[in-house]
């Protein structure tokens, strides 16, 4: 098995979160922290309920009970505020990527195993952030969007470089890109589409799920040995 990473795909370090604006004008932290949760709560409920654009400040000023003359105090504007949401629900989500589960994984785990932990754990602890940025990309700033593009692409790299290990692919064989980016995105999208078998539970989705991604993986694995001995 092919061990070696490539350049190409080398592992590199995740960009940082989101830039949040420095709002400095209460030296309370405890209180600022406070004000801010409440705020961004309620813009989190807004923003899934009205959509960004609707949703105004005076909106969730009453919705979170901090008063509109005082709100600027704790956050810079709407986009900081999405901001803020976005780094805590999908950069600071605690949902590990499975290139991580797979470079840490105990020796009795299985690859399907793994792909269903890290299913339930994005499906539970993403879902709100997956729904955030699918609902408001278009409202993103430049730089927001480049950032999280950035991350999306670190992210599928990392899982293709453990995908070449697993398969023993080359560094050229696009498909184990494209398989490493579907794995992502049913990570991140399945759970939107779950009102189709709600008489099912998440644990039977997501095992069908973990073994349709099993299946693929292993027949990469399997048409490079036939590659192999054919030649």
């Amino acid at each position: 098995m092919n061990n070696k990473k490539t350049d190409k795909h080398a592992i590199r370090k995740l960009p940082e979160e989101l830039v949040e604006a420095p709002v400095d004008g209460i030296q309370n932290t405890s209180l600022v922290e406070q004000r801010r949760d409440q705020i961004c709560d309620a813009a989190l409920e807004l923003f899934l309920q009205k959509g960004f654009a609707s949703t105004t400040i005076r909106d969730i000023c009453a919705r979170s009970g901090v008063n509109q003359a005082s709100i600027y105090d704790y956050i810079a504007n709407k986009n900081d505020i999405l901001r803020r949401l976005l780094n805590k629900l999908w950069f600071r989500s605690g949902a590990p990527n499975l290139d991580e589960l797979l470079e840490n994984q105990p020796e009795s785990a299985t690859f399907e195993q793994l792909v269903a932990l890290y299913l339930t754990e994005s499906w539970s602890k993403k879902r709100k952030g997956t729904l955030l940025a699918y609902r408001t990309v278009p409202h993103l700033q430049k730089a927001d969007r480049k950032a999280m593009r950035r991350r999306d692409e670190m992210v599928i790299h990392a899982l293709a470089d453990k995908l070449r290990i697993r398969t023993a692919l080359p560094a050229d064989d696009y498909r184990v890109d494209v398989i490493a980016n579907l794995i992502i995105y049913l990570a991140g999208f399945g759970p939107m589409r779950d009102w189709l078998h709600q008489d099912l539970t998440q644990e039977q989705i997501v095992s069908a799920v973990a073994a349709g991604v099993n299946a693929m993986v292993e027949q990469l694995a399997s048409s490079n040995t036939e590659g192999a001995s054919s030649t």
